[in-house]
């Protein structure tokens, strides 16, 4: 019998191309599900994000735990018609967790669908809306059947940021109306660094698609920046 959506199929022994995939999640968005299916590297209340202010090849992104390990790299190549890109658990990109690809080239409200590497299964869509971005940061969140579950929207002067970068950014995660994650920079000289905060969360977002969320609102950020 097919599985309906939002519900985690049954935990899988073995490896995937390097990950493995005992506990991990097979099939959802929303809500996370029992925390037994969460890698436990991806069980904590909080997390860093961290990239350089330039590159040259390509937007590197780290995503650290509390205790400072390594969770999730990201390297974003900036010369490429269709944007698409891969998180990995490790900085030599052996370990894949998601893979992120824009459903079309261009376009204002461009679709990018979040996929579980491991078992290809779509675990949500993030949705740029295009107009609202140029002033405000907006993001509309899908879960696997293409249904508006919530939103990531940037806070604060965001106009003003965009006139003036050295303005910190900060953005919101809501779920269904209520805030579920918080995104905020941090002031440093040499790098970039933010806080993604998923104390608020209670099960009711993958950790793992909350990660896409925020770099893909940094990798727009970084656009800004670097003028595309």
């Amino acid at each position: 019998m097919q599985q309906p959506p939002n519900v985690y199929a049954p935990p899988q022994q073995g490896y995937q191309q390097g990950y493995p995939q005992q506990g991990y999640q097979q099939n959802a968005m929303v809500p996370q599900g029992p925390q037994g299916m969460i890698p436990p590297q991806l069980l904590h209340p909080a997390f860093t994000v961290k990239r350089p202010f330039w590159s040259l090849l390509g937007r590197k992104f780290h995503v650290y735990a509390p205790d400072g390990s390594l969770v999730a790299f990201v390297k974003h190549p900036i010369f490429k018609l269709k944007q698409e890109y891969t998180i990995f658990a490790d900085e030599a990109q052996t370990m894949p967790m998601l893979h992120v690809k824009a459903r079309q080239v261009i376009g204002f409200n461009i679709c990018f669908d979040v996929t579980d590497a491991a078992s290809g299964l779509r675990v949500g869509t993030i949705r740029r809306r295009g107009l609202k971005s140029l002033f405000r940061d907006t993001f509309e969140i899908l879960d696997p059947m293409d249904q508006v579950v919530g939103v990531c929207e940037e806070e604060g002067a965001a106009f003003l940021r965009r006139i003036f970068p050295i303005l910190l950014g900060k953005w919101k995660i809501e779920l269904q109306g209520q805030v579920v994650g918080q995104i905020r920079q941090v002031f440093r000289f040499f790098v970039k660094e933010f806080t993604l905060d998923l104390s608020m969360n209670q099960n009711r977002l993958d950790p793992r698609f909350a990660m896409a969320l925020a770099i893909f609102a940094l990798q727009a950020e970084s656009a800004r920046e670097q003028g595309g």
